[in-house]
């Protein structure tokens, strides 16, 4: 016998926020009065934002590279920019309060079902995996560089020196000298050579540390990281919403972080699932104490930031389809019984069979 359950509860919002469910196996018995319960999903979009972040930092002698290291291709400037690179949606499945429903099997009955931690049906009689969510990693930025580790490798004329002329000049003597020790050992040519391979190593990358922090006071240092944000919407009625904000200072913030500007989600064209009908265009009925599921409806989903499409696609929703069922004596008939698989974002019926046939 099939029972329609209500629950009273919150909808889950975060189909990424667990670890990967695993599958629970359900079978009717005397413990639970040979019932199993069971919930269809509602469709959430899993959204994975992948953005740079490059920051760029002004040397303290910029305006004299063209003069002593013979270039203008400089830094003038400290700034920061942050740049969507791309957008991937994903939908999965976070239960439905409003679509819990009990499978009533008499004793002996060979039938089994397969349920995610959540109690979502994903399949009866055969087993299958959980959906797996991967979780982003935490974002991690590079700290701002050290513009002054160049005085690390000055003399005492350079720190009493009060004339920036005279100290760029001295930086770019320092500089040349650096570049000259590099060639000589990498010509076997200094006056004193590393008596091994790893002495050489070591000698190279403190001159090319050096030559990085005499370069870096003329140029100006400009560096580039990739993080990866992900956010979670359920679409409902409402036909836009604030996923999340960039900001110039700090990226991808929350939607009510006002020093962003807003990153919105559409819900369009939506097409309303209907109840299936039979040869003659008549309703089909409910098999008794049917098995449900879902016929989904769908939507084109679009997300724009500053005018600029980032991401659309039509994509099948749950929300927005109709609950149907399949005669539960398909699966309990001892001389043939079937199988039915499940879609975990949508509640549909993926795939039907002979028990037989898939084992």
């Amino acid at each position: 016998m099939m029972k329609r359950l209500t629950v009273a509860a919150l909808l889950a919002t975060a189909c990424l926020a667990a670890p990967a469910q695993q599958t629970r196996t359900l079978t009717a018995d005397k413990h639970n009065e040979y019932g199993l319960v069971y919930s269809l999903p509602r469709t959430a979009l899993r959204v994975e934002v992948t953005v740079s972040r490059t920051l760029e930092q002004a040397g303290p002698y910029w305006q004299y590279a063209k003069k002593y290291i013979g270039t203008d291709k400089v830094i003038t400037e400290d700034a920061e920019r942050w740049q969507i690179l791309n957008v991937r949606v994903t939908p999965c499945g976070v239960p439905d309060p409003d679509s819990k429903f009990l499978m009533q099997l008499k004793p002996g009955a060979l039938a089994y079902m397969s349920v995610a931690d959540d109690n979502m049906l994903l399949a009866i009689n055969k087993e299958v995996e959980a959906p797996a969510v991967t979780e982003a990693d935490a974002p991690v930025l590079s700290d701002r560089i050290d513009m002054n580790e160049f005085l690390q490798y000055v003399n005492e004329d350079f720190i009493s020196s009060r004339s920036s002329a005279k100290r760029a000049q001295m930086l770019a003597e320092n500089l040349m000298e650096v570049r000259d020790a590099k060639v000589s050992l990498t010509r076997g040519t200094a006056d004193s050579m590393p008596t091994d391979g790893r002495q050489l190593e070591l000698m190279l990358a403190s001159l090319a540390r050096q030559e990085r922090a005499f370069t870096s006071a003329f140029t100006g240092y400009s560096q580039t990281d990739t993080i990866v944000s992900t956010y979670t919407y359920i679409p409902g009625e409402a036909s836009k919403a604030i996923l999340f904000r960039m900001s110039d200072f700090a990226g991808p913030v929350a939607a009510d972080d006002y020093s962003g500007d807003p990153v919105e989600i559409t819900i369009s064209d939506k097409v309303l699932a209907e109840m299936p009908v039979n040869e003659k265009g008549e309703e089909k009925k409910l098999p008794k104490d049917a098995v449900m599921y879902k016929i989904p409806g769908s939507a084109r989903v679009t997300l724009s930031h500053d005018g600029r499409k980032l991401w659309s696609d039509v994509v099948e929703l749950g929300q927005y389809g109709v609950n149907f069922g399949l005669n539960p004596s398909l699966f309990s008939d001892r001389k043939s019984r079937s199988y039915a698989v499940f879609d975990p974002a949508t509640g549909a019926l993926r795939e039907l069979g002979e028990v037989n046939g898939a084992e």
